[in-house]
């Protein structure tokens, strides 16, 4: 039967986080918000219009948020060329690529985001698909983008597993019953990523890889 590995990728494979939270940062300074940047890096994996929410309140006026998320978009583009994958990204979807698995990108990126992205990983040729936030009425901490994976692949969820870096990645696999492994590089505490749901929690890609055979891959995978 078939299984899928789904995969955040800013935070997760490749090194973004902390750049976003520049992007975000500026782009809310420029508008007149004064906004910390450890409470923007704790918001990082929600999509653009739910963090602007979840940072500055639901009941606001909404009239800049397309401005806003605009420019941060145009911030964070000048980073597109020098992003880098972590260490052994590429190798760690190709390996489960290798063994079988269909493996699926799940991101709110889109468009020339989502390419500097996948380029930056250098492993295409090991994904089945990629579902982004674009495809979806809700992005994470929903399921819905990790319900959209499984049914691209058509693998049914007690046959997945996802990997992010984030609260809302694990809330997002909980909720959609998807074994869960969490990684630290993205900057959240493994208390947190534990909280939200995470099953097994590891440093980075190459940890991951190291630790493939007694990982959740492997529990799924039988």
């Amino acid at each position: 039967m078939d299984r899928a590995a789904l995969f955040d990728i800013d935070g997760t494979l490749v090194d973004s986080n902390h750049l976003h939270v520049v992007a975000w940062w500026e782009a809310f300074r420029q508008s007149g918000h004064q906004v910390p940047t450890h409470a923007v890096h704790r918001a990082i994996g929600l999509p653009g219009e739910q963090l602007i929410d979840h940072l500055l309140g639901g009941d606001r006026d909404r009239s800049d948020d397309d401005r806003l998320g605009a420019a941060h978009d145009t911030l964070y583009s000048t980073f597109f060329e020098r992003l880098q994958a972590f260490d052994r990204a590429g190798d760690l979807l190709r390996t489960l690529a290798d063994d079988g698995w269909k493996v699926v990108l799940v991101t709110s990126a889109k468009d020339r985001e989502l390419a500097a992205l996948r380029r930056a990983v250098d492993a295409d040729e090991a994904l089945t698909d990629t579902a982004t936030s674009d495809d979806v009425e809700e992005g994470k901490p929903a399921p819905d983008p990790l319900e959209h994976a499984l049914s691209l692949v058509g693998v049914p969820a007690d046959r997945a597993v996802f990997v992010g870096d984030s609260v809302w990645d694990m809330k997002a696999a909980h909720h959609a019953h998807v074994a869960r492994a969490a990684l630290l590089c993205g900057g959240i505490p493994r208390a947190d990523l534990v909280e939200a749901g995470a099953a097994a929690v590891y440093d980075d890609p190459a940890d991951l890889l190291t630790h493939l055979h007694t990982s959740p891959f492997t529990t799924v995978g039988r």
